[in-house]
């Protein structure tokens, strides 16, 4: 069993009292694993009559599931195609009372590596925005990679500090997830680093950063608009402390009262000074009460509502379309699909970008991934991106090669390697047992691999 810092011991005996020697037997046991099934990408229970994996159900998330550690998900092919994403039981508790839904305006304000973003979109269903930030660059650039593998459409991926995004965005979003930085208490099991690097002074230092970025989040949320607040943490200063002061300061916020799932625990007042009201209905998330790490949430609730048609406000107003015929594009868009790719088009050098609807203007923020990347402009010719691959269907597309996962070739494939092929000269999207994963571009019988370099196995 791991050594656990005795301040942190200390801590938790007396906040825990009787229920400390059960806290602690947790660690010994092995942590519990799960992923995401997509909806983007694949139908439920389709997935589930052909999944090679031992599954069972996560109680909070209709498309979580565990399994068994020698199952290895992250080894199939499947997971290359956005197919699911591996995500900790727990983790996937925020977004599950965020309530994302189908043209909802939503900011995930500290996003990588991408799992509570990628969950987002599957509720939002390709309608709406949101908008997905990180402030460190290369986190953010690990989250733009994991929106494009599950094929989502509708994302603006920022590398942004919060503070300039609440300069840009003014009672803006229907809904905010702020899944904070934090001590990573809860994570201890999982991650020993996070419990190497444990201290006191940590946990206050994030306990005034979370402080910061709650009152960022304050003035991007729209009248009536629902906040998520969650960590990973057991520490009391960054829980029912950060909501407790975050509503001392914005009294317009109230904790709104929602349903328990069967191992989830209440907030406790006693545990923080000047607790707020109602700090009893936030919710905790212990590994020795239920099948998962240590976690804390909290749903808010913004005061007021807003007229038929609200908009908010955006520094730069909507990110306008290019007005460029773009003649390879539609000729390659002819040769190779069978749908239109309706929406306002954006290019950013070569490359070329479809925008989701009621895309805020870019100008002065850092972008790394503004809507679907579709391909490159290249002299006399487009070719695709990986990104369209992965959005894609077998009836989309008007040549399409099916590998079995079971089929060295699948491997082969994501290996880089080319494949033998008979048929029409031009784009192919490869897929495995009928999801995509990526391009390939017949001549003669030679399918050259399009399956980006730095994705090959």
């Amino acid at each position: 069993m791991m050594l656990l810092p005795q301040e942190f011991v200390n801590r938790m005996q007396d906040m825990l009292k009787e229920a400390y020697p059960a806290f602690v037997r947790s660690y010994e046991n092995s942590k519990y694993q799960a992923l995401r099934v997509n909806p983007l990408k694949a139908d439920k229970q389709d997935f589930l009559d052909k999944a090679p994996f031992d599954l069972r159900p996560v109680a909070w998330e209709t498309n979580g599931f565990y399994y068994e550690s020698d199952n290895q998900p992250g080894k199939h092919p499947w997971h290359e195609a956005g197919v699911y994403y591996i995500q900790e039981p727990s983790a996937m508790a925020p977004v599950a009372y965020l309530e994302a839904k189908p043209g909802d305006r939503i900011l995930d304000l500290c996003a990588a590596p991408g799992g509570k973003s990628t969950q987002i979109a599957a509720g939002l269903r390709g309608e709406g925005l949101l908008v997905c930030n990180e402030i460190h660059p290369q986190r953010a650039k690990i989250l733009s990679e994991n929106v494009e593998r599950m094929g989502i459409r509708n994302a603006l991926v920022t590398n942004e500090t919060p503070a300039k995004l609440a300069d840009t965005f003014v009672e803006f979003f229907d809904k905010i997830l702020v899944d904070a930085p934090c001590s990573g208490e809860g994570m201890f099991r999982k991650n020993e680093e996070a419990c190497e690097e444990w201290s006191l002074e940590n946990v206050q230092l994030c306990a005034d950063r979370q402080d910061e970025i709650l009152d960022c989040a304050a003035g991007m949320l729209r009248p009536g608009g629902r906040l998520v607040y969650s960590t990973c943490t057991f520490a009391p200063a960054e829980n029912e402390g950060s909501i407790s002061r975050f509503i001392k300061r914005h009294p317009e916020f109230k904790i709104v009262e929602v349903p328990l799932y069967e191992g989830m625990s209440c907030g406790v007042a006693e545990w923080t000074d000047e607790p707020a009201d109602g700090i009893e209905k936030t919710i905790r998330l212990w590994p020795h009460l239920l099948q998962g790490e240590g976690h804390y949430l909290a749903v808010l609730e913004k005061d007021g509502e807003v007229p038929a048609g609200y908009q908010g406000f955006c520094k730069n107003g909507l990110q306008r379309g290019i007005q460029t015929k773009l003649e390879d594009y539609k000729q390659f868009l002819a040769d190779t699909l069978r749908i239109d790719l309706d929406g306002e088009l954006l290019l950013f050098g070569e490359q070329l970008y479809l925008i989701p609807q009621g895309m805020p203007a870019i100008q002065g923020l850092k972008v790394m991934r503004p809507g679907l990347h579709l391909g490159t402009l290249k002299k006399n010719r487009f070719e695709p991106s990986h990104a369209l691959a992965l959005t894609l269907t077998v009836d989309d597309v008007k040549r399409f090669v099916d590998l079995e996962s079971t089929d060295p070739q699948a491997k082969a494939y994501l290996n880089g390697m080319t494949l033998n092929h008979d048929g029409e000269k031009g784009w192919y999207l490869i897929t495995v047992d009928g999801y995509s994963l990526g391009w390939g571009k017949l001549a003669g019988q030679v399918m050259k691999n399009h399956y980006p370099k730095g994705l090959r196995k």
